[in-house]
């Protein structure tokens, strides 16, 4: 496999860390990226990416209780970090990725959080039933009195991640090692640091236990046919667990036959619908104001469920008071959100510029140093609202709203919580998958449901004994 050909008198390229089969690859490195992003990394030995049908897995056959006190022990070391291992990979992400130091920073201080006893065990028994289907065979009653077993055979994964949140990285550990499969992990441009610092720090806890054994991590560049025509086939995989945008997606496709399944993360995006209720006191506007602020700059917007567009219960004037209020709240820094995004790309000012031309029908609030801006228009707009960008839209009732959700919303937020419960069966008829408390748009409580199916349940591969 070759890479880019690098000019020599450009910085130093970063070196990416490849992890095989729990140890780290010391072989030689050849160049990617481009000038001013350029990184090197180890040469690839296919071979060694894939684990033969002929054997069981390492971790096939360990107890699910041994494989949560290891998830459970990285975790309590990533968080120490003795050695340094996430301090090295933040230092590195923070030179190439397109989020703020300080919300890496934070990122990375809680990707421990995936590794606590509580979390993995919710997955474990809401998404499976309880760990018995994996350690060993479940006895089911069939009508007529006939009784068959089924249980939760161990995949053979290949993941191709996302790099626009680590905590992407983390979860896609986690679930690997509880299916106590083998998994290849795909190291995406945009991250590729987190999931080998994850794994290393496994390494360090339990050198050589079968669940570090069961798990490699590589970058080549996405849509590589040398590469991925000969891993992306059923005789090495079960299963080829996609996140991305639509192109990662639709390449994915290309590999998907018999024997060989594709489990995907689509692209996706979030919506919030704030009820007329917010009107009814300057406190009850600032709470939701807040609150649709939290769920569009979440990961400063570049997460799937960040909010983009926001439509609100009443008239033009109505939105406009919350649309102003919903800007001064854009710049404000969260958890994972900075007070400063990225400026406004020229061709999109220009588009917004228009806009603010069309006054009444159409008002902009902000500027465009990626502090944050709000469009308020009678429809919503045609472009992709993106790094701290909010388009408002009145509507007369928020069940007019639903006419603009669809199968590739992914999180409604919802103000007053109140208002959930009679919107949400329409939602779900219209495709959106998961509807929340307007502000409760950030992460995913572990045991729930994922884009529209239990994670787990899907990474399975199911056997009967009948």
């Amino acid at each position: 496999m070759t890479g880019t050909t690098l000019d020599s008198t450009a910085a130093a390229p970063v070196a990416v860390v490849h992890v095989i089969r729990g140890q780290v690859d010391e072989g030689p490195h050849i160049a990617h990226g481009r000038p001013g992003a350029a990184f090197t990394a180890p040469a690839l030995d296919l071979d060694r990416l894939v684990w033969p049908r002929t054997e069981p897995g390492p971790a096939f056959q360990t107890p699910t209780a041994e494989i949560v006190d290891l998830l459970v022990a990285t975790g309590d070391a990533l968080k120490a970090d003795r050695d340094g291992l996430l301090a090295e990979a933040l230092e590195r992400m923070t030179a190439v990725s397109p989020l703020p130091a300080e919300v890496l920073e934070r990122a990375y201080a809680v990707l421990w959080r995936s590794f606590r006893r509580p979390a993995l065990y919710a997955q474990i028994d809401h998404e499976l039933g309880g760990a018995d289907v994996l350690d060993g065979w479940r006895e089911v009653r069939l009508p007529e009195g006939r009784v068959a077993a089924t249980r939760a055979y161990p995949p053979r994964l290949v993941h191709i991640i996302a790099g626009n949140a680590p905590g992407v990285a983390a979860m896609s550990v986690v679930r690997g090692a509880l299916t106590k499969g083998v998994n290849l992990l795909k190291l995406p441009s945009n991250d590729l640091f987190t999931a080998t610092a994850i794994l290393r720090t496994m390494a360090c806890v339990a050198p050589g236990h079968p669940v570090v054994r069961s798990f490699s991590a590589a970058y080549w560049r996405g849509g590589d046919e040398a590469v991925e025509s000969v891993l992306f086939r059923p005789q090495f995989f079960d299963k080829l667990v996609a996140w991305g945008g639509e192109g990662t997606i639709r390449g994915a496709l290309r590999y998907v036959g018999p024997g060989f399944e594709l489990v995907s993360f689509d692209p996706k995006t979030s919506i919030s619908l704030i009820g007329r209720e917010a009107f009814a006191s300057p406190g009850s506007l600032a709470e939701a104001a807040e609150a649709g602020a939290a769920d569009a700059t979440f990961f400063n917007q570049q997460a799937c469920v960040a909010s983009r567009f926001q439509f609100v219960e009443g008239a033009p004037e109505d939105a406009d008071r919350y649309a102003a209020l919903l800007c001064e709240r854009l710049g404000v820094a969260r958890e994972f959100s900075s007070e400063r995004g990225p400026r406004v790309a020229s061709e999109l000012r220009e588009e917004i510029d228009v806009l603010r031309s069309l006054a009444p029908d159409y008002r902009v609030w902000g500027g465009y140093d990626g502090t944050g801006l709000v469009i308020r228009s009678p429809e919503p707009v045609d472009f992709h609202p993106d790094g701290k960008i909010v388009n408002v839209v009145p509507v007369a009732a928020l069940s007019d709203a639903v006419a603009h959700a669809g199968v590739a919303t992914q999180t409604v937020g919802v103000y007053p919580d109140a208002r959930k419960a009679g919107l949400r069966d329409a939602l779900a008829c219209a495709g959106v998958q998961r509807v929340v408390s307007l502000g409760g748009a950030g992460g995913m409580p572990p045991g729930l449901s994922h884009d529209g199916f239990y994670p787990l349940q899907r990474l399975m591969r199911w056997v009967n004994d009948e």
